[in-house]
């Protein structure tokens, strides 16, 4: 930058603070492009009555209304349900509250037979704490019952012949939908969410043409036929 343009880049004189005996910082509005609300910050000191006054440091430094960039929060804290995509790679945080090692016992009688079944479990399972956030994740969810789609319902997935029941504690509130046509086909659904697929719906035949109960025909034109 050209001597030209850094004076350019200072503007007017805002305040001076000291800083003790023998220092000063003086702050300067900065007009360069792209800094709005910054402050040249100069500081100067001196040894002394006798010693020269020199500049110890300048800076450019944000202001109370300065446009800035926000804080940085790391990655893991920063992804949200649905970013991760094809590749991507999410490490389960240690400590995780929503799991437990699966040679603890679960509580949940469906992980405990199947460990009995093949002799050895997951590493991890989810734990009761983890199963409460899934299944109020799901209830407030799209496919819960107090949806939109739930409340317009004919009826209720519970009763419907494509629900598919999940294994586990969680049985009893929450299942699959396995029809192709409903809007949560392949998705967890609550036992209280419906839509308009439900396996129970019947619709009333009815005619593709609509007929007025009375016909008028203005047509033709009907005089009386006079005997003759």
């Amino acid at each position: 930058m050209g001597a030209r343009a850094a004076a350019d880049a200072v503007g007017e004189h805002l305040e001076a603070v000291s800083e003790g005996p023998g220092g000063v910082t003086h702050y300067f509005a900065a007009t360069h492009g792209g800094y709005r609300g910054w402050r040249w910050s100069v500081t100067l000191a001196c040894g002394g009555d006798d010693t020269p006054i020199t500049v110890s440091e300048v800076v450019l430094l944000p202001g109370a209304d300065a446009m800035v960039a926000p804080a940085w929060v790391p990655w893991e804290r920063r992804i949200r349900p649905g970013d991760l995509g094809v590749g991507d790679l999410l490490p389960t945080p240690e400590g995780d509250e929503r799991l437990v090692p699966g040679y603890l016992a679960s509580d949940d009688p469906a992980v405990e037979e199947v460990v009995l079944e093949v002799g050895l479990g997951r590493p991890k399972v989810l734990s009761h704490r983890g199963r409460e956030l899934a299944a109020q994740r799901w209830f407030e969810g799209t496919h819960g019952p107090a949806s939109d789609m739930a409340r317009s319902a004919p009826g209720r997935c519970g009763m419907c012949g494509f629900f598919l029941p999940i294994a586990g504690s969680l049985r009893g509130a929450f299942g699959v939908c396995g029809n192709e046509y409903a809007p949560a086909d392949g998705a967890v659904v609550a036992v209280g969410f419906g839509c308009g697929a439900h396996s129970d719906v019947q619709v009333e035949p009815v005619s593709p043409v609509a007929v007025a109960e009375l016909v008028y025909d203005d047509g033709v034109d009907l005089e009386p036929v006079g005997k003759e």
